[in-house]
């Protein structure tokens, strides 16, 4: 019998995950993201950031497993996303 396992091209996902809560549980899932947590503003900002990257992805005709992380980020840049360095985001 032949081997019918088929090497899979990687997929690649986006996590979001938001640390302020309300009480409620929400999670969303698309195609190429999971969002889990925040409370209902925090979710929504969420998800409607991964919606915006999904479309600024299909309008370059790419996946996300397509870009480099430069690209990643200048899109995610242009969907309202900012980096901040490890540094500023600490708490002391």
């Amino acid at each position: 019998m032949a081997n019918s396992k088929r090497k899979q091209a990687p997929k690649a996902v986006m996590l979001g995950v938001a640390l302020d809560s309300d009480g409620h549980k929400r999670v969303t899932q698309g195609d190429n993201f999971l969002l889990a947590g925040g409370t209902k503003d925090t979710h929504e900002q969420m998800t409607e950031t991964a919606i915006k990257i999904n479309e600024k992805l299909n309008a370059r005709r790419k996946r996300l497993e397509d870009v480099s992380r430069e690209e990643f980020d200048d899109i995610a840049h242009d969907a309202g996303l900012r980096r901040q360095s490890p540094e500023s985001s600490r708490s002391n």
